[in-house]
């Protein structure tokens, strides 16, 4: 059987706490066909250090100053030569040695494979599953309420993966899904979990960037008054989330 080739990129930036810990996660991989890419901003903390240990079982390595993440990510898209392509950034993790092989077992020759993330904390503690769990069935229209599927959760086809656009300093991920996923014509749910993910520490401001960006990105595929509309079931939906998490606390 054919085995497709993986392109895993990882970008990183003075994370010299995670950097080993993502890196394994790949790998690791029983997966034979994987080409894994680095990206790093020019770390000072003591990433590179960590990266050179295992720098002959990377395919391209780069460390130089960016212009922001999705700079970089575009870098590790120019470099990549796969027939798939898997962000799995600096701190996240592929699920288990075997997900990259039962991906591809799930079926032949897919546009998109996405799964299920477990959310994890700083101190490495399992969060369970995402708030948005992701669809039955995934389209560019799925976003809609939401980002549902995570970005380290979704294999694709490097045929139909564009550069991220840099006007997005904070939510072009979403942008980028939405245009694969427009293009393709075979999207497999593989059921499984897939990825491990970090949760962030982003700033409230940063974080309120992030949701201005995501709004206008819905609004320039979903239109001003869906989008609207969409964004109140968002909020209810939320509001809802942390009534029913504060009372599963107390």
């Amino acid at each position: 059987m054919l085995q497709p080739k993986l392109s895993v990129i990882t970008i990183v930036y003075n994370n010299v706490r995670d950097i080993e810990r993502t890196m394994l996660s790949v790998l690791n991989q029983t997966y034979p066909n994987i080409e894994y890419i680095l990206i790093d901003g020019a770390s000072t903390d003591g990433t590179k250090d960590i990266i050179y240990k295992y720098k002959s079982r990377l395919a391209q390595f780069i460390s130089e100053k960016d212009k922001g993440i999705y700079d970089a990510m575009n870098k590790g898209l120019k470099l990549a030569t796969g027939d798939y392509i898997l962000f799995m950034n600096s701190g996240d993790e592929i699920y288990a040695p075997e997900t990259v092989t039962d991906i591809f077992e799930t079926a032949p020759g897919a546009d998109i494979y996405y799964g299920e993330t477990e959310m994890f904390n700083d101190n490495w503690q399992s969060l369970g599953q995402r708030r948005h769990r992701a669809p039955e069935c995934f389209s560019w229209r799925s976003f809609k309420h939401g980002m549902s599927i995570s970005h380290q959760a979704i294999y694709v086809k490097r045929s139909l993966a564009e550069p991220y656009d840099l006007q997005y300093k904070y939510s072009s991920d979403i942008d980028w899904i939405i245009k694969a996923a427009k293009k393709a014509s075979s999207i497999v749910n593989t059921q499984l979990y897939v990825a491990k993910y970090l949760v962030g520490g982003i700033s409230k401001q940063k974080h309120f960037a992030s949701l201005k960006e995501r709004f206008r990105i819905f609004h320039k595929y979903y239109g001003l008054i869906p989008n609207l509309v969409n964004h109140f079931w968002i909020a209810i939906n939320l509001t809802q989330y942390y009534v029913r998490h504060k009372k599963t606390n107390d």
